[in-house]
């Protein structure tokens, strides 16, 4: 099969969501986004169902990410070995198995096993998702490939809670049920996605050694500073404490919440599906730094506003941030490689996106306890100056 588009940008005469190969791939990236917001909903029925307290039942989320550390660069390498459906098919099932034998688990301890399973099975979907669209799409068509991949993601993480909640209202164990949808993504991809595949290296050493020439390059390690401080931003001062600021300074209710934190995703999600109509008027590295400025005001501003209404504003410039960064990050990171390397690039990148997941909490914690929400925001702030230095002096 012969990779869609052109090396020169120009514009397909139809949109690329209407291309079936992507449309499965919206399928697995829903499935990547799925394990953990989709259960925290049911958190407080399993603490009083299974006899936990409230810090055990967070080793759920550990247990379900901590393989995508140590799997996800490993399962990107298999990938560019032996293809991405042989790597792909296998984990949605892993991925269905494993979280739908979670709904039937009564014991806290099988509980938590059966997510590591589940986890072992997400650890690559969220890469080999990226690595496909960048073996199907080239120019401008690829931008908007993956501005409209983002644009599904923000959907799923930002409708999932409200689904594992209603689930959770019949019983804790309903929202575990959801990774069935799984298996109909795996027999789409088996049967119908027609993606071009690596051709195999014959010598594997050969093949480490242009990978790590790929990582090394100036402008990657740049792609990867950005990455991993975007996700200290949104899993630190947003994710972690937002909520918590939001509680204690308007004393509003989770259901409000969560509606102000889907301000945020629907701004994600509008500004995601113009990537494409960006990128033709702005290179992707401006969009980047462009999002730098953006995370900066909005969380400058987030502390300082007087109401509800107000703070939508700024909640939504963050959202147009992500919008306008992380389809950007993900097409040029696409475009860093042939083929033959894309899978392990992208899953290396994976695994320092999870490495910002992880130190977000860690850190904003920490300024929590030194200066308190104000402390956390003015990090977030710093975070996203560090950024900016990034795509000014690393990425030039």
């Amino acid at each position: 099969m012969s990779v869609k588009g052109d090396t020169s940008g120009g514009s397909s005469p139809r949109s690329v969501y209407r291309d079936t190969n992507l449309q499965i791939v919206f399928g697995v990236t829903l499935m990547a986004v799925l394990g953990v917001s989709s259960i925290t909903p049911a958190f407080p029925s399993i603490v009083a169902e299974l006899g936990v307290s409230p810090q055990q039942v967070g080793w759920l989320i550990t247990a379900f990410t901590l393989p995508g550390v140590i799997l996800t660069a490993l399962l990107g390498l298999l990938a560019d070995q032996f293809g991405r459906k042989t790597i792909l098919v296998p984990a949605l099932l892993v991925f269905a198995v494993a979280g739908t034998a979670c709904a039937f688990a009564r014991d806290f301890r099988l509980l938590l096993l059966l997510r590591f399973f589940q986890g072992a099975g997400a650890a690559g979907l969220g890469a080999i998702n990226l690595t496909i669209i960048g073996d199907l799409y080239v120019g401008l068509q690829r931008n908007e490939a993956m501005g409209c991949n983002s644009s599904v993601l923000s959907v799923g993480t930002a409708s999932y809670p409200a689904i594992g909640g209603a689930l959770a209202t019949l019983g804790w164990f309903y929202p575990f049920l959801l990774p069935l949808a799984a298996i109909p993504v795996a027999v789409a991809v088996l049967f119908s996605l027609d993606n071009p595949e690596p051709t195999r290296p014959p010598d594997f050493r050969v093949y480490l050694a242009e990978v790590w020439q790929a990582m090394a390059s100036r402008r990657v390690v740049g792609l990867f500073i950005v990455g991993v401080l975007t996700f200290v931003i949104l899993y630190g001062p947003y994710m972690a404490y937002f909520p918590l600021w939001l509680a204690d300074a308007f004393a509003v209710a989770p259901f409000a919440v969560g509606m102000m934190m889907s301000v945020s995703s629907l701004a994600t999600a509008i500004t995601s599906s113009q990537a494409a109509r960006l990128a033709a008027a702005f290179s992707e590295r401006s969009l980047i730094g462009a999002s730098c400025v953006l995370y900066a005001v909005a969380l400058v501003t987030i502390p300082l506003v007087p109401s509800l209404w107000v703070l939508t504003i700024p909640v939504a410039i963050l959202g147009v941030a992500q919008g306008m960064n992380m389809p950007s990050l993900m097409t040029l990171l696409a475009g860093e490689c042939a083929m033959e390397q894309r899978g392990a690039l992208m899953s290396v990148n994976g695994m320092v996106l999870r490495l910002g997941q992880t130190l977000g909490p860690l850190i904003m914690g920490g300024l929590f306890v030194a200066s308190g929400f104000g402390g956390v925001f003015l990090g977030g702030v710093a975070c996203a100056v560090l950024m900016l230095a990034a795509v000014l002096v690393v990425m030039r």
